[in-house]
């Protein structure tokens, strides 16, 4: 059996390679909220798979931490679709929204919304995306940040 820090070694020393964002390839959004902070990736998909274009994360604020596990990962797709903004709204075709909360497939076909969801989805409605549920034991990516 190998000591931790061989096991550790190869995943903390072979970073992906980020690729240069392209409009006319398909791009897949991750994300992720815990109780504490937010994580986001955009992909974009070509030839030879998915390639990462660009990570981030962010604490949540102590307000953001009152929230309900379903605004925290609403929260999530919102800030990250606000942050790469200008790279989404110049696709040639929709992007993907990946979360892991299933919930939040359906956020366009609520009847009722919060204060916060209306906000959010008024902002939302500006972008061409599908949100599917990704289980959380196969988003990694945003899990990491």
């Amino acid at each position: 059996m190998l000591p931790l820090d061989q096991i550790l070694k190869e995943p903390f020393t072979t970073a992906p390679i980020l690729s240069h964002f392209n409009p006319s390839l398909p791009a897949i959004v991750e994300t992720d909220a815990s109780d504490y902070a937010l994580g986001a990736v955009l992909n974009q998909v070509n030839d030879s798979g998915k390639h990462p274009i660009v990570f981030d994360s962010r604490k949540l604020s102590p307000a953001e931490l009152n929230y309900e596990v379903h605004d925290k990962e609403l929260l999530g797709i919102f800030w990250a679709l606000r942050f790469w903004r200008a790279f989404l709204l110049s696709l040639s075709n929709s992007c993907e929204v990946l979360t892991d909360y299933s919930f939040l497939q359906y956020l366009m076909s609520f009847k009722v919304l919060t204060c916060f969801q209306a906000h959010w989805a008024i902002f939302l409605s500006e972008f061409h995306f599908t949100i599917s549920y990704h289980p959380g034991k196969l988003a990694t990516l945003p899990d990491a940040l």
